[in-house]
């Protein structure tokens, strides 16, 4: 059995346990792991190594940070000014906060977006009296969905510019905002979406877990002098990831440590903020995603897509496939590989059918970005996991139609801004 048949048997098993529960999710990432070492798909000494991803160190980071805001009373203060200005409302908070995030996540980091502005929504719901499951997933989603807007609203965005330099096309390569013809009206649609249809998936209740929150931070004091230093800490991390002057990680640890040393919470609440569902869940899946792309089973599933084409497809039926294959892949794999995978393929596909590939390669973009529909497929949807007290199933019930949306929106828009056949000059 070749390794990429192995991969994928092991994928679909994950995907099973993950949709079942049938054992904890971090159980089921770790155990995955552990497998892709035994069947030979990632060397031993990788088997643990996603907990030193910096994504990794960067939730970690900012679990602290975010709790300083809870335990110094500014989260809640700031969920109080949103509260004035949006309504107690639990649609017109999630419009703002949506408004927020996308917004944030166009020039921001996606995940820092979401990291930074969880204990400010937890502060909302609090303040509102509304369970933080009914907005955590939504700003988990506008972060995903404004992420598509720039050239740098998710990193792995420039991938297609690499591949059209790496193809000998420099001159088609995408501009910085060039991305918001496609991603403000995805963003749009996606917030009207959640606000109609979306917030009747989200579950209703998220336990026990914000009960616990609040009752804990009611025992400690607060100080408007801690809250003053708290502010400035979460100002400082986020003005060093939106510079870029050090990468996200440290600005997160070192907002941690100075938190822990100024007193905004103790080294013991420090320990017990951080969520270790979300860490295990996302290191566990990493050896995954890497032995999906070494293994050659992402590469297995793109040829066999491109061989059921057949010899002379539609443009469209190209441009639909691969956004189909794209979402498909990007729940698992991190959609800097699926980008890196389909990229070229599509490519290529564009070259046979003598059309432009801007169309195609936006579309795997977008496409690769619309990882709604599972809590590992993108970094944000990770990081509430534990907060909103989600399942795996309430990811797929409320991101699963968010993605049907993008697609649609995709199919209509990228064909018209960005022809498949355009008229010379």
């Amino acid at each position: 059995m070749t390794p990429a048949i192995k991969c994928l048997i092991l994928l679909a098993i994950v995907a099973l346990l993950f949709v079942t529960e049938m054992i904890p999710l971090a159980m089921t990432a770790i155990g995955a792991s552990v497998a892709c070492c035994a069947l030979g798909l990632v060397p031993e000494n990788q088997i643990f190594l996603g907990l030193a991803d910096s994504t990794v160190v960067l939730f970690g980071g900012m679990f602290v940070v975010g709790a300083a805001m809870f335990y110094t009373g500014l989260a809640q203060k700031i969920g109080g000014g949103v509260v004035r200005m949006f309504g107690k409302g639990e649609n017109s908070l999630m419009f703002g906060i949506m408004i927020i995030a996308a917004l944030m996540s166009a020039v921001l980091s996606n995940t820092g977006t979401t990291a930074c502005l969880i204990p400010v929504v937890m502060g909302i719901c609090a303040n509102a009296k509304i369970s933080a499951s009914r907005e955590l997933m939504p700003l988990a989603f506008a972060a995903g969905l404004g992420g598509t807007i720039t050239l740098i609203g998710t990193p792995p965005n420039i991938l297609a510019n690499v591949a059209l330099k790496a193809a000998g096309m420099p001159e088609l390569q995408f501009g910085f905002f060039e991305y918001a013809w496609i991603g403000i009206p995805i963003t749009i649609a996606g917030i009207v979406y959640m606000m109609f249809i979306g917030k009747y998936l989200l579950p209703k209740d998220s336990g026990t877990l914000n009960l616990e929150i609040d009752e804990e931070i009611l025992e400690n004091e607060t100080s408007t002098q801690k809250q003053i230093i708290c502010g400035i800490i979460m100002v400082g991390v986020i003005g060093s990831m939106a510079t870029g002057i050090v990468p996200l990680e440290i600005a997160a640890v070192v907002g941690a440590v100075i938190a822990v040393l100024t007193g905004c919470l103790t080294e013991k609440q420090a320990y017990n903020s951080i969520d270790w569902v979300t860490i295990f869940l996302f290191a566990g899946m990493i050896p995954v995603a890497t032995a999906m792309n070494t293994s050659g089973a992402g590469k297995l599933i793109a040829e066999a897509t491109v061989k059921m084409l057949g010899g002379d497809p539609s443009p469209y039926m190209v441009t639909a496939v691969l956004f189909g294959l794209a979402v498909v892949l990007t729940q698992f794999m991190s959609n800097t590989a699926s980008k890196a995978l389909l990229c070229p393929v599509g490519i290529a596909l564009s070259a046979q059918m003598g059309a432009s590939p801007k169309a195609v390669l936006m579309a795997i973009l977008i496409a690769s970005s619309c990882a709604f529909a599972s809590p590992v497929g993108t970094p944000p949807n990770t990081l509430v996991l534990g907060p909103g007290g989600y399942k795996f199933m309430d990811y797929l019930k409320a991101g699963t139609g968010l993605v049907a949306v993008c697609l649609i929106v995709s199919i209509i828009v990228i064909p018209i801004v960005w022809p498949f056949f355009p008229v010379s000059a």
